[in-house]
């Protein structure tokens, strides 16, 4: 069975069939035969790769700094090794497309762009969903939108961001959004055009009752408000069992998802939306310099990263390491500033009694990557390894016998 037969095969058993019929059309047909015919040269490629980077992973076993840290897999060279050549520009290549209709499928929509990467989906799919200004999107103050993608939506966009506190401290609320959204068309307004969530966020999971409500509300208002969810670690969620993908696609209008955060691919994202939103982000798209000619470079190691990451169970593993690190920090006096709900621990040095200076020289001299791009937070991924996580654990021991953490 390939890669794509047996992604398909599982993800009839996720979700409730969509169209999954359509891996037995000829596109899909073609790429099968397509992997079969390079399986005569696979018994030779692992000599002749093994000093490549792609068959190591060492140096992402003890990279806790996030988990877009992992290295792509000899698996996912083979698998560009034995692409097609097909345009994805000019939607020419089967691989593509069937990636496409996948995903859209697995949430419940009608249509998927590929580009390279979660930013870039997120401001395609932001400048698809605006249209005529003036026009706000209302999002956590924590969003990546906000803080970690160059304010794109202002650049790309000319919107304004209006950030919310969670007034429960943990996520987003109908009440938040209730309070903080513009509804009104002065002319001294800019109206709430979008709201735009992130699951998970933090590593946190929003839960799905709240997915609902927010929907609701923001559909029956007058225009409807466009729901956007940033689902770069959806994979994570749905690893922790919080719902399905159909569940989450359901409640909003366009869902971005990436394949290198946790699944470990070396590139690639996409949007899912319906038809006429996704025709308006092919433009968007372009506009970025998003298109891709030999698509399949993308598509290829992706396909391999969801069947043998997210299918293969690899995030709960991650998951679980998470869960006794946080568990550990927790015994031993530390703090932490939000629950460990799937693939991250984020301890408070401040509130433990620690300062910076106490906590990451000894990370060093435990040999483990802890901090930068954002400090306080610790990411646990797939290729960590059993001798990282001792040693992370060690360095938590270490710490406490040093300085007494302060209990709160």
């Amino acid at each position: 069975m390939t890669a794509t037969e047996s992604i398909s095969a599982h993800a009839a058993a996720i979700t409730p069939s969509s169209g999954h019929e359509k891996n037995g059309s000829p596109a899909s047909r073609a790429n099968t035969q397509r992997h079969d015919s390079g399986k005569g040269g696979d018994k030779e490629l692992p000599s002749a790769l093994s000093s490549l980077a792609w068959a190591d992973s060492s140096e992402a076993s003890n990279d806790f700094r996030s988990d877009f840290f992992t290295k792509p897999t000899l698996p996912m060279l083979k698998a560009i090794i034995n692409m097609s050549l097909g345009d994805g520009d000019s939607e020419e290549d089967a691989a593509t497309l069937d990636l496409e209709q996948f995903v859209a499928d697995l949430l419940g929509k009608e249509a998927a762009l590929l580009a390279v990467s979660g930013t870039m989906c997120n401001q395609v799919a932001l400048r698809a969903a605006l249209t005529v200004q003036p026009y706000s999107i209302l999002a956590d103050h924590r969003a990546h939108i906000t803080c970690l993608e160059g304010g794109g939506p202002a650049a790309l966009c000319g919107a304004m961001i209006k950030t919310v506190i969670p007034s429960n401290g943990h996520h987003l609320t109908l009440d938040d959004f209730k309070r903080h959204a513009v509804l009104t068309t002065k002319s001294w307004d800019c109206p709430t055009r979008v709201i735009s969530l992130e699951n998970t966020l933090m590593g946190t999971v929003m839960p799905l009752s709240e997915m609902r409500a927010i929907s609701q509300w923001a559909r029956a208002q007058n225009p409807p408000i466009h729901m956007h969810l940033d689902e770069a670690r959806l994979w994570e969620a749905a690893s922790a069992g919080a719902f399905t993908f159909r569940e989450a696609g359901q409640s909003f209008d366009n869902l971005q998802l990436c394949f290198t955060k946790g699944l470990g691919a070396p590139i690639g994202s996409i949007v899912v939306g319906g038809t006429a939103f996704i025709q308006r982000a092919k433009w968007s798209r372009r506009l970025c310099g998003g298109s891709s000619r030999a698509s399949e470079v993308i598509v290829a190691p992706a396909k391999v990263a969801i069947e043998t990451i997210f299918l293969g169970k690899q995030l709960q593993g991650a998951q679980d390491k998470a869960r006794h690190a946080s568990a550990l920090w927790e015994a031993l006096g530390g703090t932490i500033q939000v629950p460990t709900e799937t693939n991250m621990l984020w301890f408070d040095l401040n509130a433990s009694g620690l300062t910076d200076e106490d906590f990451y020289p000894l990370c060093s001299e435990f040999g483990i990557k802890v901090g930068e791009p954002l400090p306080g937070r610790v990411v646990f991924h797939h290729q960590i390894t059993e001798d990282a996580f001792a040693r992370l654990c060690d360095c938590f021991r270490a710490v406490s016998k040093g300085r007494n953490l302060r209990r709160v």
